[in-house]
């Protein structure tokens, strides 16, 4: 019995850090487990069929959205700074 469901809680827990879009740090706190043995989890079933093809190319996509969002907040924030830095300037 326990094994059986320790088998399938570390397929799980590998499936959530490869697809959820959180930090695998977040996830091992979640789910009361160390890093490394979610890393050692993750190195073990990370290539087997505990992802689909599909699930893991939306979250490969996900993880590009996220890298982009963050690089068009911080040019925002930059182009705020600037107008604010400009709009105090007197002519």
């Amino acid at each position: 019995m326990g094994t059986a469901r320790t088998n399938e809680f570390r397929k799980n827990a590998v499936r959530i850090a490869l697809t959820s879009g959180l930090s695998r740090k977040q996830i091992a706190d979640d789910l009361g487990i160390g890093m490394s043995t979610l890393n050692k989890w993750i190195t073990t079933h990370g290539d087997t069929d505990v992802v689909s093809n599909e699930d893991r190319e939306l979250a490969l996509e996900n993880d590009r959205l996220r890298r982009e969002k963050c690089r068009l907040r911080e040019e925002r924030d930059i182009l705020k700074k600037a107008t604010q830095f400009f709009a105090s300037q007197k002519l």
